[in-house]
Formats: structure tokens, C-alpha cells, sequence
């Protein structure tokens, strides 16, 4: 089980974060008045494995503007969660408001400007649905990983499953 340090995160975050009622989430509200709630649930996405989805909501679903502290506040709690070597994360672009290509390029944005590729290794996938609507996913995960070789076949197994058309 994955376990996070409010006060190291805090150090790190330009927005406060504070526990929410669910284990492994915070809320928050930026200087620009827009709630946010981000953490980690379990997944079983990559059975026989502790991998964890990573979530963000914006439960007014208020637009935000261009907002570095965003960025610099969800890479504070994704680089506290990436200090025990073994974890393993997932990140599903939601689909609701056909915006999910947008939120994968973001996301995939604020890895590269991170400045850690070689710290952690991602790896991206786009998987159309039965209408045709592309989903989009990554697996982020340390290359230190003791089972990192392992972790990464069977994202990419599943992957190719989910893209077989059923008979």
C-alpha cells in the first residue's frame, strides 16, 4: 500500500493540499477560486500488480486558465508518490467532454517540462472504443522498478487486448 506525506507534498506545492475523505486524496483550490481533488485509487488495469490511477477533478467543472501552480501542485503529489520505487501509476484521460486528447497532450506536456525522463519512464497509448471515440492512457512508472521490465510487457499486452476487435 502506497502511503503519501502531507506535509513533504505541502513543502513542495505552491497550493495547499488537504485530505479529502477518500485515502490517497487531496482537495485544493487555486488562486484563480477553482476546486480541485487529485489522488491515486487502486486499479486492476494490470492484474497482480499494486498499480494506482491517477485522477483529477474539477467537481464545479469550472474552466481554469493557464495556471503553473496547477502543474507544479499535481507533480508535487506524483513525485511524493514516485518515492517508494515499486509504485506504479496510470493515468486514463476522461472522455465526458470529448476533451480527452487535450488532456493527454497536457499531461504528457508537464512530464516533458518535468526535466525528469530519465527519473521516470512513461509510456503513452490511444485505444478507440467500440464507437470509435480514442481513449487515451499512459503508465508512468521508475525504471528502477524491481519488476519494471515485467510491468511494462503486460501494459503493453493489455493494450493489444483492448485493441482486438471481440468476434
Amino acid at each position: 500500500m502506497v502511503t503519501l506525506n502531507i506535509e513533504r507534498i505541502n513543502a513542495q506545492s505552491p497550493y495547499r493540499l488537504m485530505p479529502n475523505h477518500r485515502p490517497l486524496f487531496y482537495d485544493f483550490i487555486t488562486d484563480y477560486g477553482i476546486d480541485y481533488n487529485i489522488g491515486f485509487t487502486p486499479s486492476d488495469l494490470l492484474p497482480g500488480s499494486e498499480a494506482y490511477e491517477f485522477i483529477i477533478t474539477n467537481p464545479h467543472h469550472r474552466k481554469s486558465p493557464r495556471d503553473p501552480k496547477l502543474r507544479q501542485t499535481i507533480l508535487a503529489l506524483i513525485y511524493e508518490f514516485f518515492r517508494n520505487r515499486s509504485a506504479i501509476m496510470l493515468y486514463l484521460c476522461e472522455t465526458g467532454d470529448n476533451r480527452q486528447k487535450h488532456r493527454s497532450r497536457l499531461f504528457e506536456s508537464w512530464y516533458r517540462a518535468s526535466g525528469h525522463q530519465t527519473t521516470f519512464a512513461y509510456f503513452a497509448a490511444e485505444l478507440p472504443d467500440e464507437y470509435g471515440i480514442s481513449n487515451y492512457v499512459a503508465l508512468i512508472l521508475r525504471p528502477d522498478h524491481p519488476r519494471f521490465a515485467a510491468i511494462a510487457q503486460q501494459f503493453s499486452d493489455t493494450i493489444e487486448l483492448f485493441r482486438e476487435k471481440p468476434e
